[in-house]
């Protein structure tokens, strides 16, 4: 079972390895880097969550608790981390930053990757159904957290300016489409799914290396401590409450194990960008960011150990 679990966890990471080999060398530089983050982003994953979401049977792949559960967990972990920060009275810039970084994973990049090579094809479809949810939820979330701490300032960019950032988003444009497209039973034409099957193929690998060519150690800076608090609250204290939730409300299976892994992701590299956006911490996020991703290797496999054998 062991080996069995690093073959699941190891390929993932030797991929962003291989990211950051090539970027070490030379071969690929942050220009690269730059537009294969865009093209993964405006293209390739809203590709492919509108492929597997709009292919999928509604009916099977869709699972209400498991969408509650796992929403209720995100929720649960954006107030009780912003609360923490609240009541140890860090300054603005960190409190958001802290809070986003706690809770806010990395479904796209990370999540997929894991649940793809854990369970195939159709751990991917369920994932990329109860993405559909989860992503408009971080990026409402995302904001909240940096803008609150900062809603007494007198300049600043308001809340319709950033809610608009949070509609035009092309991942959860690509998950409602597909989710109206699921629901109804719609068919795609031959030809079109023909080619979102060969074009689709390449976002999980685009993605990967592009995480391992950003990966550096410089961004280790600022308050470590604290990085070290928001990574264990992401990587530990989320995929158990996600657990926990989605035991309570009776779901097993397939189905668990999805909602725990995206649970599990480590923090997004888009809390970065957005805290130096809108006046966070980006060294804290940064430190976040690197740290979370070089630990959820250990992580991941205590807990695809954990789900194969307590579950």
């Amino acid at each position: 079972m062991f080996f069995d679990i690093v073959e699941i966890v190891l390929p993932v990471f030797l991929v962003i390895l291989l990211g950051w080999f090539l970027r070490r060398i030379g071969l690929i530089d942050d220009l690269f880097l730059r537009q294969v983050n865009r093209l993964v982003y405006y293209v390739c994953l809203p590709l492919l969550l509108f492929y597997k979401i709009a292919t999928a049977d509604f009916g099977s792949n869709f699972n209400v608790t498991l969408v509650a559960a796992t929403m209720t967990c995100v929720v649960i972990g954006f107030l009780v981390s912003y609360g923490y920060a609240a009541w140890r009275r860090y300054p603005p810039e960190k409190l958001g930053t802290f809070a986003q970084g706690s809770f806010r994973g990395n479904l796209a990049y990370m999540g997929l990757a894991i649940v793809f090579n854990a369970y195939g094809d159709e751990g991917l479809t369920r994932a990329s159904v109860l993405m559909g949810f989860l992503v408009p939820l971080y990026n409402l979330l995302a904001v909240s957290a940096l803008l609150l701490p900062h809603r007494h300032a007198a300049e600043g960019r308001g809340w319709r300016f950033w809610s608009m950032q949070v509609i035009e988003n092309p991942l959860i444009l690509a998950a409602c489409l597909g989710l109206v497209w699921s629901y109804f039973s719609w068919s795609l034409p031959v030809v079109l799914e023909r080619g979102l099957n060969i074009s689709t193929g390449m976002t999980l690998p685009l993605a990967l290396l592009s995480l391992g060519g950003a990966f550096s150690l410089n961004r280790l800076r600022g308050d470590l401590i604290c990085a070290g608090m928001a990574m264990a609250t992401k990587l530990l204290w989320m995929p158990l409450l996600a657990f926990v939730l989605l035991r309570l409300g009776g779901v097993s299976g397939l189905d668990l194990h999805v909602g725990v892994l995206l649970s599990a992701a480590p923090t997004a590299m888009a809390t970065f960008i957005m805290a130096q956006q809108m006046k966070g911490d980006s060294e804290l996020a940064g430190s976040i960011v690197v740290m979370s991703t070089a630990a959820s290797s250990l992580s991941y496999t205590l807990i695809l150990f954990l789900l194969r054998t307590v579950v």
